[in-house]
């Protein structure tokens, strides 16, 4: 972990507001896990499930529109927020431009008043028909400057035509956005507008177009207008047909990924096309695998722009069709994967615009069955890595995965991206020693491809994507610290997780300085950890990020630094304000470190940021010897008693009464600071 750079103090903080207190997590006798007894641990317990959504609710979009960034890892919409249905023009404005996030699920047909109205949505939000019922008719949605995390999809937005076919008077879009950023525009009908189909304009980007069918417009798909070359965007498995320019136009985009689109001028009809994909400004573009039908100058580019073509289709075309210049590897920044290009016709007709199974209001009354795929080092699994089970995992799979790892030890770098959700990695052992998944990066490491690795950079296995389980198993990070002594930084992180509802049990993280990081997606967003009946091992904020986690039933081990010595810290939190920090409960704090040389915590301010209000409560844990008689202590120019740092009912050696310096949770405050308090509403569930 990086301390901050600046040593501004904050100043101290009045009574603060806590999160709505959550249901107390219920242990009931369901169902039993046993890991074995190799470290001492005897752990188990069956929940009950919180009623199902659906499956479509929980769905994450893939492309650009899935990578972290601008603060936003991934795009899902309103999911989590409340399921409203509406019918009105009024009903979806009103949940539309909340600030609140919402699913809003569009049960027939809205005309807008007045013809061209364009809902100025608001961040975290889904959109979505009922079924193929959901049209929008003359008029559409506008998202502006900082919007984030919208999806639409499932709709037709239709008719504003006013009757003028190179209409520059009336800027009646289906869906423009100028300046927003991980939107998902995704199995839509778009047609007859009066201006463009689709306008990605003013630097919006990480933004995933895909299964739409455009039709029936003058233009189609504008990208650009601006000077800067910052757009980073996916356009997969659309059918364009009977339009006649920007098909897309894309001008000064950074990465334009377009692959498997079927761009169609029929002969006999109204409409001809005046060119097909166009590469403009300084564009890059990376153009695959898609099939062109009759389609006049298919694919042109600008003398600046550049286009690599790959496997891509052309038939009864005419005019230019220009490749050049050098792109990207798209691969480098989210996996996907290729239809034939022959094969578009019949899988676009089939599966593109509005579906019937999406935006509908079943639930499925039982868990969908859990996929579950096998990973052995020695060929008798589906696959010999994790990372390459991982990589098989479909992008937005809307149900568990189970990534059974076989006993050994597995020396690889894991990343579960953003849009994988409902992944379990599980080893198959006996004993959570069996299967390790390890690695030796550090901040500081070089990288393959240039750079250093950050603190971050630097985990073995790094988590992105919501509802995460990892059980039976050890991961960890065996960098040497005395043999590397002339890095800057000796942070080497095993385990570092980024998102919601993520659930370790049963595991080992082991490692030295920086060890766990439990982090969310960006600041605003809640990361809610549970980790239960585990061991986590280390010295120096080796428990550190900006989550809310709970460390429950668990035993955090202490070791001893490089050279011998005892000190460290064993939770650094960067909470947000207004936000829970690190609970340590129902736990023992030991190592082999000498007494009084570790502190419980302290606040880690990330980048100096002072609107940080930095938690850790420790209760109802046994604390050995090695814990300091005064457990907290400052940080880089910030003040632990400006934050919220507190003990309540801890017993062994290590612990002590009540003081100025051993602040004390009063009975009253102590049942605030319950693990269900911690959790607000979620009841971790083993699958």
């Amino acid at each position: 972990m990086s301390e901050p750079r600046s040593k501004a103090q904050h100043r101290r903080r009045r009574s603060r507001t806590a999160l709505a207190v959550g249901v107390p997590l219920a242990l009931t006798a369901a169902g039993t896990f046993t890991y074995g007894t190799d470290l001492g641990l005897l752990g188990g317990s069956g929940r009950q499930a919180s009623a199902a959504a659906p499956a479509w609710a929980a769905d994450t979009a893939d492309g650009f529109a899935s990578v972290n960034s601008l603060g936003q890892n991934g795009t899902y919409g309103g999911r989590g927020g409340q399921v409203v249905t509406v019918t009105t023009q009024a009903e979806l404005e009103k949940y539309a431009t909340a600030t609140q996030p919402y699913v809003i699920v569009v049960a027939g047909t809205i005309a807008m008043n007045p013809v061209g109205k364009e809902i100025k949505v608001q961040s975290d939000k889904t959109i979505v028909g009922r079924g193929t019922a959901g049209h929008i008719v003359g008029g559409g949605f506008f998202l502006g400057q900082g919007v984030h995390n919208v999806i639409i999809r499932n709709l037709t937005i239709r008719d504003a035509y006013q009757g003028i076919w190179n209409d520059k008077d009336h800027d009646f879009d289906a869906i423009q956005m100028d300046g927003a950023h991980h939107v998902w525009i995704d199995h839509n009908d778009l047609r007859h507008m009066a201006d463009g189909l689709i306008d990605v304009r003013k630097d919006s980007t990480n933004v995933t177009v895909s299964w739409n069918r455009l039709s029936d417009n003058n233009k189609a798909f504008g990208i650009g207008w601006t000077e800067n070359v910052k757009t980073d965007i996916t356009i997969h498995h659309n059918w364009l047909r009977e339009t006649e320019q920007r098909n897309p136009s894309t001008d000064n985009a950074a990465h334009a990924h377009l692959y498997n689109n079927f761009l169609e001028d029929a002969p006999g009809t109204a409409i001809k096309s005046a060119y097909g994909n166009y590469s403009r400004g300084g564009t890059k573009m990376v153009l695959e695998n898609s099939l062109f039908q009759g389609v006049k100058n298919p694919v042109i580019k600008d003398s600046g722009a550049a286009i690599v073509q790959r496997g891509n289709s052309f038939s009864g075309t005419s005019g230019r069709n220009e490749s050049g210049g050098s792109a990207f590897d798209p691969k480098t920044y989210y996996p996907y994967s290729l239809d034939k290009a022959a094969d578009l016709p019949s899988i676009l007709k089939a599966g593109a615009g509005p579906r019937a199974s999406i935006g509908t209001t079943a639930v499925s009354t039982k868990a969908a069955a859990a996929t579950t795929l096998t990973v052995a080092q020695d060929g008798s699994g589906q696959y010999r890595t994790v990372q390459a089970a991982v990589n098989a995992v479909p992008a937005n799979n809307p149900s568990r995965v189970v990534i059974a790892v076989k006993p050994g030890t597995y020396r690889e770098l894991v990343k579960v991206p953003s849009n994988k959700p409902h992944v379990t990695i599980q080893g198959t052992g006996g004993s959570r020693k069996d299967t390790t998944i390890v690695y030796n990066n550090a901040s500081g490491t070089p990288k393959p491809g240039g750079g250093t690795y950050g603190t971050g950079g630097s985990a073995t296995v790094a988590v992105e994507a919501d509802d995460f389980q990892a059980r039976n198993l050890t991961i960890s990070n065996d960098f040497d610290e005395k043999a590397n002594q002339s890095l800057d930084g000796h942070q080497a992180v095993a385990l570092r997780t980024a998102a919601d509802k993520v659930f370790l049990d049963g595991i080992i993280v082991s490692g030295d300085q920086d060890t766990l990081l439990l982090d969310t997606a960006s600041k605003d967003r809640l990361g809610r950890v549970y980790v239960s009946n585990s061991y986590v091992i280390g010295n120096v904020d080796f428990i550190f990020g900006r989550a809310t986690a709970v460390v429950d039933k668990s035993v955090i081990t202490l070791k001893k630094r490089w050279n011998g010595t005892s000190a460290g810290y064993v939770t650094a939190p960067s909470t947000a304000a207004n936000r829970k920090g690190i609970l340590i409960a129902n736990s023992t704090v030991n190592g082999d470190v000498s007494a009084g040389s570790f502190h419980l915590g302290r606040p880690w301010h990330a980048g100096g940021d002072a609107s940080l209000d930095p938690q850790t409560t420790v209760r109802n844990t046994n604390l050995s010897s090695a814990i300091k008689s005064t457990p907290w202590t400052d940080m880089s120019g910030f003040s632990w008693k400006d934050d919220r740092f507190a003990e309540y009912g801890n017993y062994g050696a290590g612990a002590g009464q009540a003081s100025t310096n051993r602040p004390h949770l009063s009975d009253a405050q102590a049942a605030n600071q319950e693990v269900g308090d911690w959790l607000a509403g979620w009841t971790p569930s083993a699958s």
